[in-house]
């Protein structure tokens, strides 16, 4: 089980999930917690994720289950980097290097973390984002995304953005150039993976899609709808021995296709395949056709016909994977009766295996996920989840938290929609330090359930773990308003309320703050406000305008702000 859990989580990872990713190696770690790889693993996609905090935490334990492993401190710089902790990253590397002294991994690393020392003494103090231009980060976030991961492949991108990096200013050159324009959005407004993140997670590369824009979901709607249009002949479609009359044909049955004349259409297209047997577009076509008409199994059969004929032909990959498409949708039409959505989700992967559309990915996560729903109903019982949440709970009163959760698991598969089940198994992550997990469980449980207080108190002690004190503050007060009375939520507003002071009286120790501060820059609210022009100019007037800034106290919005920034610490009133 602990190695199914690892490779959903690899296959999350080479998807680009890493949320989920971090939820199967936390299982998977709950299921054999001495196993340093998934550490290792849990860690590249924190990483990736930008929680270079729970990275750091994940490394260390990689390092301390098995110390001889080198990228168990690949891990520990990488994460050590990503919290701007350099000296910190320096000596991880040297440290792995000394267990392998030929790691190419281990040099590029130190010598990443070496250039970064080098710059914070020679370059002024730098913005709270830094430069997005500038270090290897930029490469791993352009790798990272997936539309940006093909530019890397182009010269001409790579070297436009090798000049950004050397001067900025450059940058205005560029504008017009679109592959230039993303990569900028992708550097300014988006979390992707941090530096050394993933290299070793045993699996195959693969391009992720991006998310459709709301013109194209309005465009694959209207494909569900109508099914498949026939394919128009494209000049870059015609082969060298295409025959006009065929071509011919095949407008004529594009034209009855759309007049929904079909058994004209499957004339037509039966014509053009005797005419000329090097295209296998007629044959997809005449598929199409017996898609839209219900004939399900034809259009099986020439979908096969054209899979095998292209391959025989070298024909384009896009033209084999629109077949396997068309074929695995009329497995989807057929499996509304037979209830089996194999065949379908198998004929997409293939597919995706010839071109990565994002049509077909679209299609194969619609099947994958009507397989799971049909396989829940069939499992619905609620009489045997309430069993196996017993089960669970005699588990978590002996402290034996790993078996606890796989009960709960159970339970919850058997009852998705018990909030008992999902509190239950938040507090068992919780106890085993998957607070991601433990904190996704308590917001399901409150979503379920918004009465139920017991939700409240697990996710506010989740967020306090998590030192998020400000958050845990107001899932505490949103509980209260359903019970009032509730000692364990008024005691967590009372611990929280201590935190927040502590900050605001500038009584942190120097690691506290630290740690407050590495935790607050990865907050999208902190972010935000750092990045607003009215703000930092409100904190410069803080420093060097003292009656510009007694205007600003008097702004209720502004001094929330700054509160929350005092909060991360990221600024200390005296």
């Amino acid at each position: 089980m602990s190695e199914e859990a690892k490779s959903r989580g690899n296959a999350a990872f080479s998807a680009g999930d890493y949320a989920a990713a971090v939820e199967h190696f936390t299982a998977a770690i709950a299921l054999s917690p001495t196993n340093h790889v998934l550490y290792s693993n849990r860690s590249a996609a924190h990483a990736s994720l930008h929680h270079y905090a729970d990275a750091l935490e994940d490394a260390k334990k990689t390092v301390e289950l098995k110390p001889d492993w080198s990228k168990g401190y690949s891990r520990l710089g990488a994460a050590h980097l990503g919290l701007h902790q350099i000296q910190e990253a320096i000596s991880a590397y040297k440290k792995g290097l000394e267990v392998d002294p030929n790691n190419e991994g281990l040099k590029s690393g130190l010598a990443d973390a070496q250039a970064a020392a080098t710059r914070s003494r020679d370059a002024p103090p730098p913005s709270p984002f830094g430069n997005a231009f500038s270090g290897p980060e930029m490469w791993a976030k352009l790798t990272a995304d997936p539309e940006t991961r093909m530019y890397l492949q182009q010269p001409d991108f790579v070297k436009m953005m090798q000049d950004i990096q050397k001067n900025p200013n450059n940058l205005n050159l560029y504008l017009k150039d679109q592959r230039v324009m993303r990569a900028f959005g992708v550097l300014l407004n988006v979390k992707f993976g941090g530096p050394n993140s993933g290299d070793d997670m045993e699996i195959p590369e693969e391009t992720s899609t991006p998310q459709s824009s709301a013109s194209e979901r309005k465009e694959d709607k209207k494909m569900e709808e109508k099914i498949v249009e026939p394919e128009p002949m494209k000049a870059t479609e015609e082969a060298k021995g295409t025959k006009p009359q065929a071509v011919k044909e095949k407008e004529l049955g594009n034209a009855a296709y759309k007049k929904k004349e079909f058994e004209k259409a499957i004339e037509h297209y039966t014509k053009a395949m005797e005419l000329d047997d090097e295209d296998i577009s007629y044959l997809t076509n005449r598929a199409a056709v017996y898609l839209e008409t219900g004939k399900y199994d034809e259009c099986i059969k020439d979908c096969d016909k054209a899979v095998e004929r292209g391959r025989e032909l070298r024909s384009d990959f896009k033209m084999v994977a629109r077949a396997l498409t068309r074929k695995g949708t009329a497995f989807v039409k057929m499996a509304k009766c037979s209830r089996d959505y194999e065949p379908a989700i198998e004929a997409f992967q293939k597919a995706l295996t010839e071109h990565r559309n994002p049509d077909t990915l679209k299609r194969l996560n619609e099947a994958e996920k009507a397989k799971k729903d049909l396989e829940q109903q069939e499992y619905f019982d609620p009489r045997l989840a309430e069993e196996e949440r017993e089960k669970g709970n005699e588990f978590f009163k002996q402290q034996k938290y790993p078996e606890a959760v796989k009960h709960y698991s159970e339970s919850l598969r058997r009852n998705p929609k018990d909030p008992k089940a999902y509190s239950n198994r938040a507090a068992c992550y919780t106890k085993l330090g998957a607070l991601p997990e433990g904190l996704k469980d308590a917001e399901m449980c409150i979503e379920l359930d918004p009465t139920f207080s017991k939700g409240y108190t697990r996710k506010g002690a989740i967020q306090f773990f998590m030192k998020e004190y400000d958050k845990a503050l107001e899932t505490y007060q949103e509980g209260l308003k359903h019970d009032p009375q509730n000692q364990e939520l008024l005691d967590g507003v009372r611990r929280c309320v201590g935190q927040l002071n502590k900050a605001s009286r500038g009584d942190l120790s120097p690691e506290e703050l630290k740690e407050r501060q590495a935790k607050g820059m990865q907050d999208p609210e902190i972010q935000n406000i750092l990045s607003d022009p009215v703000m930092r100019q409100v904190l410069v007037d803080f420093q060097e305008n003292p009656k510009a800034a007694q205007e600003h106290t008097k702004n209720p919005s502004v001094m929330s702000k700054i509160q929350k920034l005092v909060q991360a610490g990221i600024v200390q009133m005296r």
